[in-house]
């Protein structure tokens, strides 16, 4: 089909497309989701299930192991993950990657079901299972005030949090350090011994009136009315219960042998501070493929209107917020894409002259902003790798037109008609291009079918590249003949071939190349040897490349946590922090710290994974006033930290671009014995910890936990009605409470604690004055007349399995200057070369498995992309030949890659890989132009194989080397981004030396493979 003449012919309508695509195009990229990263599917759920009393090798056992062989009957698991603590089990469930979100649905229902199933032994609670854990809470706010109470704070938390949901674009309002009220009753275990009543008697009798009978309906003239009795509706209630003493007439009120209090559960499960302040922190995510750049000015418009309601006092800080940082980042890129275009057009402009330049330039942006459209319509978000995949893209856009602008330049300089030029080169070309377009297409196509979360982060990449380069060959095909014939002027004074040809060719570059390419031609075979030994020279450099996954953030935010020694009051942790938190705010360059004690923060990020309830754990999310300040501000943390509380395990870290969980680098040491395991810790930990490379070394498993066993006379109990229950209740009652009833306040449901006061729990020598309820003596026993004596032990508090397995993960961060992979280079033999008994073997984790399974779904599917690409090209020139001259170039970009990496000292990593198979695409694309060029010379205007190479590298030299300039040059904004720089630097370097090498490479291939004489 003659593209060109049937736009020419209905011009009216492909510029009413043009215009229609443009104005449309905008309106959707103002109504465009925004986000500051992918989004990608988590696929985890976590089943918790609670065992109270029992150790973390019962849990295990008894919990665990059945829980984790119901899920190993559903075909969607990947792994599992399970941890198990004293009186808790918790699972991590992930599925396989080729589960997407709205399947997921279905199998967490299938999970519940299956779950709900399971035999557990009496006293395991229902497990719960939350599959949620995906929902990103991109704007979190802190609520605090000294002046207030915490029922103060909690009340205007409380009323935020009704409003925010109704915030168009909200999906979710949730909280962090709110405590669980309770209604403690405090009882005096003397009065109790005195008056003759068990605690059992004071159980029984909050619980029998607290129910809610039913009382049933009565006739009522001609209504039918129900009869309803409350429960408990105040202390006051609650205190006035009568309880029976020893005496059968004596009538004793609950306050008068307990105190009552309407407070809060201690200790507390989550701490929050803000700067030092007691906060309660508001978690706001936005609904799915939502903008929440626009959700972010709505909110703060609400807490605009609400100011006159706030109390006086009471401040919001903010812990992070994704609107800014969306909007910032969005800004930043579309600067960089400005940037670009703007490098590409001037480019244009100066090397092909005026009019050549805004034609092609035009039909940039009329790509660019079509491909919003596209975009918006198979839900690609404007987000980091969606905006950068279009600066990627940017140099590739222009090749179409480059060559089809070229080519009519050439021909109207030999002066043919502007019609007959743009019909005669669109007929040429359009099928080269097309192919040369999908090959280049289908380079970026293994991230499109990688199924994995990071694959997922990066299919954006493909999908703006499709777009954008479809589009960019139809309005090659259509738009740019169009305006060619507007603007380029045709030459009137006919010329001679051999006279057009020499003024064509007669600047210093086209005289040099034109000398190198007859020198290469008839020096073929030196050209070769001499390009292998640079070759394999680049090979061997490789080694000096510094290895990496995904790189570090720019965001002015760090992470540092703290590690207590497992089994830490809750209390001591937020007292270590808080001491800490004074100094650290003193730190040059901190300006705000967020501080979680008990547990990680809610999801923030994507990328954020937030860490399990732990008592002896805490978080600092410090604001730092320049990222570039990082590394010295985390420096100066830790030093400062480790000074005052050499027993505290603290590192600091900064945010990775791209998914990631636990240390970077990760050694998992599997096997069955616990000590054997234990033993084996310790070796590596050892390892890990004496390199100088390493930092926060931390086990999963944390210390071994004291322990307190009473050796009970089961024969004294026994004798006296009393079972080990009972002094366990006991025990249970004194030192932490029992929840032994409900209170209804209105819509809340709170636990009655019962529980000893502070004077007799405080301290473990009252665990002798216990007094327990003998049904045989009919009278309280000392609780040391049933224990001989008693043993403190260590055992494992926490016991993890992966897959089944039971394995010890050492985590490790590198020190600042480092990479993960210098660190697991210097430990990995050392650790390899343990001498591990059968059955006890290490794994490697953390980037170094993350990379791995990251390039395994990619690697897997080249194959079929390398056979599809060679296909086309077979089928476009019919020759194996000229394909092989094609592919024996490709590998040759490796110098140019190599080069740049060592030059600007960036790693190879993820995003390096997909820029080398994208690099693979813009040369092969490159190529086929040159060798169709070749074909046209030789097979159509029938000139010999040796002229016909040279005079294609002359005729097409412009042309590969502007598509080659324009896409190198408009990477150079990419260089500055964290995430995209050495991918960048691969596609730039890579591309330069590539397309010198290809435009050297090609004919001298080509005349190898089909014998051509030398040129004279």
């Amino acid at each position: 089909m003659d593209f060109a003449k049937f736009s020419l012919k209905n011009k009216l309508l492909i510029y009413v497309l043009t215009i229609l695509s443009v104005a449309y195009g905008l309106i959707v990229y103002d109504k465009m989701g925004k986000l500051q990263d992918p989004e990608f599917t988590i696929k985890d759920a976590l089943i918790i299930t609670n065992y109270p009393g029992a150790t973390a090798v019962e849990v295990e056992k008894e919990v665990s192991n059945r829980i984790e062989e119901t899920i190993q009957t559903l075909p969607y698991v990947k792994r599992i993950i399970t941890k198990n603590s004293a009186g808790q089990s918790f699972i991590i469930v992930r599925m396989k990657d080729k589960y997407k979100s709205k399947e997921l649905l279905q199998i967490w229902d299938e999970l519940r079901k299956k779950i709900a199933e399971t035999y557990l032994p009496p006293r395991v609670g229902t497990p719960y299972i939350k599959d949620d854990f995906g929902d990103v809470y991109g704007i979190m706010l802190s609520i605090y005030g000294d002046e207030y109470t915490y029922e103060e704070l909690k009340d205007y938390v409380d009323f935020l949090k009704k409003e925010l949901i109704l915030v168009d674009g909200v999906g979710k309002v949730d909280t962090f350090g709110e405590q669980q009220r309770a209604i403690i009753v405090e009882i005096n275990k003397d009065k109790l011994a005195r008056l003759g009543i068990t605690k059992n008697q004071i159980i029984q009798e909050l619980y029998l009136k607290n129910l809610i009978p039913n009382f049933g309906k009565v006739n009522i003239g001609t209504e039918f009315v129900r009869v309803k009795a409350d429960g408990f509706n105040s202390i006051k209630e609650l205190e006035n219960i009568v309880i029976k003493g020893n005496s059968s007439k004596s009538q004793i009120f609950l306050k008068d042998i307990a105190k009552i209090k309407d407070t809060y559960e201690e200790p507390s499960s989550e701490i929050l501070k803000y700067d030092g302040h007691n906060s309660i922190a508001i978690g706001i995510s936005t609904i799915k493929g939502g903008n929440v750049v626009k959700m972010g000015k709505l909110i703060n418009e609400k807490l605009e209107e609400f100011k006159s309601q706030k109390p006086l006092g009471i401040k919001i800080g903010t812990i992070s917020n994704q609107a800014n940082d969306v909007e910032l980042a969005i800004n930043s890129f579309i600067i960089n894409l400005i940037e670009a275009i703007a490098i590409v057009i001037i480019v244009l402009l100066l090397f092909m002259g005026l009019r050549s330049g805004l034609i092609i330039g035009s039909v940039l942006l009329v790509t660019i902003i079509a491909t919003f459209i596209f975009m918006s319509t198979l839900g690609v978000m404007l987000e980091r790798v969606s905006l950068g995949a279009l600066i990627i893209a940017l140099g590739m856009l222009v090749d179409n037109a480059i060559v089809v602008v070229d080519g009519i330049l050439v021909r109207i300089n030999r002066g043919m008609d502007s019609k007959d030029a743009s019909s005669e080169v669109v007929k040429q070309t359009a099928w080269p291009l097309l192919a040369a377009t999908i090959v280049a297409i289908l380079a970026f196509g293994s991230i499109g079918l990688s199924e994995d979360s990071t694959g997922e982060f990066t299919r954006s990449l493909f999908l703006v590249v499709m777009i954008s380069l479809g589009l960019s060959w139809v309005t090659a095909m259509t738009l740019t003949p169009i305006l060619a014939v507007q603007l380029l002027k045709p030459n009137k004074k006919k010329k001679n071939e051999e006279k057009i040809q020499k003024e064509e060719y007669n600047s210093i570059l086209y005289k040099a190349y034109g000398a190198v390419l007859k020198f290469a031609i008839n020096h073929r075979i030196i050209v070769i040897v001499i390009s292998l030994i640079v070759f394999v020279s680049s090979l061997v450099s490789f080694k000096y490349v510094k290895q990496s996954f995904f790189p570090d953030s720019s965001r002015p935010q760090i992470i540092v946590d703290y590690f207590l020694p497992q089994g830490t009051n809750i209390k001591i942790t937020n007292r270590y922090l808080d001491e800490l938190n004074k100094e650290i705010l003193k730190i040059k360059g901190v300006e705000h710290i967020s501080t979680f004690i008990g547990k990680g923060s809610l999801r923030f990020l994507l990328t954020y994974d937030p860490e399990r309830p732990n008592s002896a754990f805490g978080q600092m999310l410090i604001d730092v006033k320049d990222y570039k300040e990082s590394d010295r501000i985390i420096n100066d943390i830790e030093t400062l930290s480790k000074a005052k509380y050499p027993d505290i395990n603290v590192y600091g870290k900064k945010f990775i671009l791209g998914p990631g969980e636990g240390g970077k680098v990760q050694a998992k040491i599997f096997g069955k014995d616990l000590n054997k395991l234990r033993k084996y810790e310790e070796e590596v930990y050892k390892i890990i910890d004496e390199s100088p490379y390493s930092k926060g070394v931390r086990s999963d498993w944390r210390n071994r936990v004291k322990v307190l066993k009473p050796i009970i006379s089961y024969e004294k109990a026994n004798l006296n009605g009393i079972t080990k229950d009972s002094i366990a209740e006991a025990i249970l009652d004194t030192f932490q409470g029992r929840n032994v009833g409900i209170y209804r306040d209105g819509t809340e449901l709170l636990p009655i604690i019962l529980r000893s006061p502070e004077s007799e729990r405080g301290d473990i020598k009252n665990i002798e004055n216990i007094q327990i309820f003998s049904n045989v003596a009919k009278k309280m026993i000392p609780l040391k007349q049933l224990i001989t004596s008693y043993e403190t032990v260590f055992e494992d508090d926490i016991v993890y399995k992966y897959n089944r397995k039971r394995a010890i993960t050492i985590h490790s961060e590198p020190v600042a200057g480092k990479l993960a992979n210098d660190l697991l280079f210097d430990i990995k033999g050392k650790i390899e070369n343990i001498n591990f008994e059968d059955g006890y073997y290490v794994q490697w984790h953390g980037q170094y498995k993350s990379s791995k399974d990251a390039q395994k779904p990619i690697i897997k599917s080249l194959p079929l992309f390398f056979i599809i690409m060679v296909l086309i090209i077979i089928g476009l020139f019919n020759s194996i030949k000229k394909t092989l001259v094609i592919w024996l170039a490709v590998p040759f970009a490796l110098i140019g890659v190599v080069l740049g990496l060592l030059i600007m000292d960036l790693p190879f990593g993820f995003m390096s890989l997909l820029g080398f198979l994208s690099l693979s695409g813009m040369l092969i694309k490159n190529a086929i132009v040159l060798i169709d060029e070749i074909t046209l010379e030789n097979e159509a205007n029938k000139i010999p194989l040796n002229n016909a190479i040279y005079n294609s590298g002359l005729s097409r030299l412009r042309a590969v080397s502007m598509a080659a300039l324009t896409t190198a040059l408009g990477m150079i904004p990419l260089v500055s981004d964290p995430f995209f720089a050495s991918m960048a630097v691969v596609i730039i370097f890579g591309l330069i030396v590539a397309t010198i090498l290809t435009m050297i490479l090609i004919p001298v291939f080509y005349a190898i493979f089909f014998n051509v004489e030398r040129i004279n």
